[in-house]
């Protein structure tokens, strides 16, 4: 078992996107071109490789490249931060003796995290892992993302799950195909720090059965790093909320990311968050997320 596929599929589909004129390159060889984007040849010529040497490595072959050759790499295919990391996920998972699929040991949220969820008391907060499992909320995420919780009664509950398998989904959330297309790059970034990962895999293999807007997605090999954005929510409750969020990993927790949520004063979402607290005063605190994946 190994990521070869991923890797040649990658590197293929970043060099299909690239034309010579954007490259700097001038038209290579004349005539009509057979493939889209650039060729071996000229993926090659611009990391400084041979022809041979690219072949490889496009074959699905990173094991033992350096760090300079990945460097390259990454500039002639005019790779993003996100792509960059990817590529060097991939190689290092390529690196290491023959792997199996495995299930990762149950991941747990700290009492000390907890405590810290519990004090950001006007802001959304949430734990999750790699595969998008919530694991921890506070009080306030915990109505923020009621719907989910509703929608799947399997613990932890996942945000992949929802995104593709539960029609309420596209009232949730109001940007819906920019929101799945983060989920699935989010997955995919995943995939590539730890392709033996027996949960992710089983939850990309349910996915791509039963969603073909997430099979599409997922063939497209894009990543993400999802750090500060704006996410845009629309809650039964108290209507449309646009929340600023910031995502920060936990250093003394590997895989486990925290993320916060926050309105601008003022606007009509700082309202709503406040309408969403008081209603979250109202109603019976629901179970605890658990904090274990199985």
């Amino acid at each position: 078992m190994d990521n070869r596929d991923d890797i040649r599929r990658f590197l293929a589909t970043r060099r299909a996107r690239i034309t010579p004129e954007r490259a700097g390159l001038p038209a290579y060889g004349g005539g009509a071109r057979r493939v889209p984007g650039l060729r071996r040849e000229e993926v090659a010529l611009l990391a400084g490789v041979s022809v041979e040497y690219y072949t490889r490595l496009e074959r699905g072959n990173l094991a033992g490249v350096s760090e300079g050759v990945l460097e390259a790499l990454a500039r002639a295919l005019q790779l993003d931060e996100a792509e960059r990391a990817h590529l060097f996920d991939l190689a290092r998972a390529s690196g290491g003796p023959a792997a199996t699929r495995r299930r990762k040991p149950a991941q747990r949220v700290r009492p000390g995290v907890r405590r810290i969820l519990d004090a950001m008391g006007d802001a959304p907060a949430i734990v999750r892992n790699g595969r998008l499992d919530l694991l921890a909320t506070n009080r306030l995420a915990r109505a923020l993302y009621a719907p989910v919780f509703e929608a799947d009664r399997r613990r932890p509950v996942n945000l992949a799950r929802f995104a593709f398998l539960d029609p309420r989904a596209a009232e949730f959330y109001p940007d819906w195909d920019d929101a799945a297309s983060t989920t699935v790059a989010l997955l995919r970034t995943e995939a590539g720090r730890d392709p033996y990962d027996r949960n992710l895999s089983d939850l990309v293999g349910e996915l791509s059965t039963r969603s073909d807007a997430f099979r599409t997605r997922w063939a497209t090999h894009n990543v993400h790093l999802h750090h500060t954005g704006t996410k845009r929510f629309h809650h039964p409750e108290v209507g449309v909320l646009e929340l600023a969020f910031e995502s920060m990993p936990l250093p003394a927790d590997p895989g486990l990311t925290l993320t916060a949520y926050s309105a601008e004063p003022g606007g009509a979402s700082h309202d709503g968050l406040r309408l969403l607290a008081s209603w979250a005063a109202t109603v019976d605190r629901p179970e605890q997320v658990d904090d274990r994946v199985r």
